[in-house]
């Protein structure tokens, strides 16, 4: 990816942090709908379930309901013989210290068999010092673990602006955290979308929702193997 591309894509930095956005919360992605048939609200009580904790980037900002990355991964997976509930625990300008903040009562409420990370480009933006960073994240993957979750880590970028040193540890970071907590892992969630702007909203940041399916693509090699032999867990 040239660098020039990282900078235009997240050359509006502090927007990004502070931009509002419907979330796709627990409750509306976990339960079944009102005119679900009982047989069928508990089949999906039954299946394992996958929790996505993210922000903007993974809770439809600027996007039509249900074409985000999350919903087609949920809608790929009811294409399958793979039965999953998906959650998307994603907020609009969340942070590592938010997502950890909220992680209990998301565990506690639907023992995922798996949680996929989208965290940390936030805390870059708002000058959150990386060490805490990655602090957070480690809370969150081993609290994911200690629930009995597989834990899949997803990767980001930031601009070459905040000094390439800091940019680099910031990239190398997530892959860090995945190799010493043995997690799966995505190293950039929009790499092969950076290098087209039609690919991206009008804020050159959040992409569109004919970007969404690639996303999807950068992740379900990693995320399909963990599926395969994913533990049972009950959703409560």
């Amino acid at each position: 990816m040239a660098v020039r591309n990282i900078a235009r894509w997240a050359g509006v930095a502090a927007w990004l942090a502070l931009a509002g956005a419907p979330v796709d919360g627990i409750a509306a992605s976990a339960s079944a709908s009102a005119s679900a048939s009982s047989s069928s609200a508990t089949a999906a009580a039954a299946a394992p379930s996958i929790v996505v904790l993210g922000d903007s980037l993974s809770a439809e900002y600027g996007l039509d309901r249900d074409t985000g990355w999350v919903a087609l991964m949920r809608k790929r997976l009811a294409q399958t013989e793979l039965n999953y509930n998906v959650v998307n625990a994603s907020i609009s300008g969340e942070t590592t210290e938010g997502g950890k903040t909220r992680l209990p009562a998301i565990l506690a409420r639907v023992h995922p068999a798996i949680v996929m990370v989208e965290l940390g480009a936030n805390d870059a933006l708002r000058g959150i010092p990386l060490t805490l960073s990655t602090s957070n994240l480690a809370a969150i993957i081993t609290a994911s673990q200690a629930a009995g979750a597989k834990v899949v880590m997803i990767g980001m970028r930031i601009p070459p602006n905040y000094g390439p040193d800091y940019s680099e540890k910031f990239f190398h970071a997530f892959g860090q955290l995945a190799g010493q907590y043995h997690t799966a892992y995505v190293p950039f969630l929009l790499d092969g979308l950076v290098d087209d702007p039609s690919l991206f909203q009008s804020d050159q940041i959040h992409p569109t929702s004919a970007a969404q399916p690639k996303l999807l693509d950068n992740i379900w090699p990693v995320v399909r193997p963990l599926l395969k032999n994913a533990p049972p867990h009950a959703a409560s």
